[in-house]
């Protein structure tokens, strides 16, 4: 034993990079390109409104339209019973369903506000997606003399653009969210 300590038989240096340092660094991987992609997604100009697909919409046009307004998302053509649901954009819950005075508050003058639009309006054109949702409502863009009505709706700051999932509308302590 020349330098102070022995070698035992069997004795095998340690790897230069374990299993679990290339587990941990394809995680650290992976999580920054989702939140490259994600910031970049982000930072995308878009359009909340986009037109629907030339292939699958269809325009439904009157001049008086006989629509009954059910929520400020939700009308319902009278003559055909059909139910159309705005895409694009989330309104307030109304009655039981809101979740706190205030946003039952703002879904009343959401809806009061689609229905002053609606009766004021020369022109009506439902231009569907050709899509219905979980509640079997067809979804579509609803155009009032040319002017796109969940767009004026996110401006008036009755509604919001829709952003893939649902939002809560109130805080803890049962103040908006905007």
């Amino acid at each position: 034993m020349k330098h102070g300590f022995k070698i035992i038989d069997g004795d095998r240096p340690a790897p230069f990079v374990s299993r679990r340092d290339i587990l941990f660094g394809a995680k650290v991987f992976i999580a920054v390109l989702a939140m490259s992609l994600l910031a970049l997604y982000r930072s995308a100009p878009q359009s909340v409104f986009p037109a629907p697909p030339a292939s699958t919409a269809g325009a439904i046009t009157a001049p008086r339209p006989d629509v009954r307004i059910i929520d400020g998302d939700t009308v319902e053509d009278r003559t055909s019973g059909v139910r159309y649901r705005l895409v694009n954009i989330d309104t307030p819950e109304s009655g039981k369903r809101a979740k706190c005075s205030a946003e039952r508050r703002l879904a009343e003058l959401a809806t009061t506000a689609v229905r002053t639009m609606i009766a004021s309006a020369n022109k009506l054109e439902i231009l569907t997606t050709g899509r219905t949702d979980r509640y079997g409502r067809t979804l579509a863009r609803i155009e009032l003399d040319g002017l796109d009505l969940g767009a004026a709706l996110v401006d008036r700051a009755l509604a919001r653009p829709w952003r893939g999932r649902r939002e809560p509308w109130c805080d803890h302590r049962g103040n908006l969210v905007l």
